[in-house]
């Protein structure tokens, strides 16, 4: 994993042209942790090098661009973005399937939680693209607003905390589990709020079931009253 110290050398020669590539490039699932490199990018504001507001600013243009660039990939090439070697390495068969049943279950929900899901947010997003079923908007409307509660967070963490690492990287720690906590909360409740629709749309199927056999049943005796009596 790459440590703050050696993101924050090369963002510090660099300044946002770093932080925003870097970004990027961990939107194609590239192993350096986006919430490790917007911490750094507050840590080098924090320490002179940027301006924090700036920073947020370069944070969120490159979240949304690496996001955006793989849901477009999965738009324009479709399954056949699967065979390219470097994207199966992170969209295996059984990891797709997985995503297309968190699709199914959750729906479009899955994008904004996907933000706070390191190891699930390159696939879930070409899979969006891939399903042709989530318009441009949506997306954005979903990562950006997911994108609006993570890169703050993380960049005037890092600003507030640069003079304090030992502090900084607890308190990082504390934030993941916090943040993972809540989305363990949040599935649980979209979990159960979809197993009441999945109920009542099968109560609702039977019902209907029962009333057509009802009618069916009804149709019949009334032909064989009419035939009996015609025969009569």
């Amino acid at each position: 994993m790459v440590s703050i110290a050696l993101l924050e050398s090369f963002f510090t020669q660099y300044g946002y042209t770093a932080v925003f590539l870097v970004l990027v490039a961990c939107g194609f699932g590239i192993p350096i942790p986006e919430d490790v490199t917007l911490v750094t990018g507050g840590v080098i504001s924090g320490l002179g090098y940027a301006n924090v507001h700036i920073m947020f600013l370069v944070g969120m243009a490159g979240v949304l661009v690496g996001d955006g660039l793989m849901f477009t990939a999965g738009r324009i090439y479709g399954d056949k973005i699967l065979k390219f070697r470097p994207i199966a390495r992170v969209m295996t068969p059984k990891r797709y399937a997985q995503v297309q049943e968190k699709f199914d279950k959750y729906g479009n929900w899955v994008l904004f939680v996907a933000r706070f899901l390191p190891g699930l947010r390159t696939p879930i997003f070409i899979t969006a693209g891939i399903s042709g079923k989530v318009s441009y908007l949506r997306f954005l409307l979903m990562d950006g607003f997911a994108a609006l509660i993570s890169v703050p967070i993380w960049v005037y963490l890092g600003d507030y905390g640069a003079s304090n690492q030992a502090w900084l990287m607890e308190k990082v720690h504390q934030f993941q589990y916090g943040l993972f906590t809540l989305i363990g909360i949040g599935a649980v409740v979209l979990g159960y709020f979809w197993w009441r629709r999945y109920q009542r749309s099968r109560f609702y199927r039977m019902k209907l079931h029962e009333l057509r056999q009802q009618r069916k049943a009804e149709r019949a005796a009334r032909k064989a009253a009419k035939q009996a009596d015609k025969s009569s």
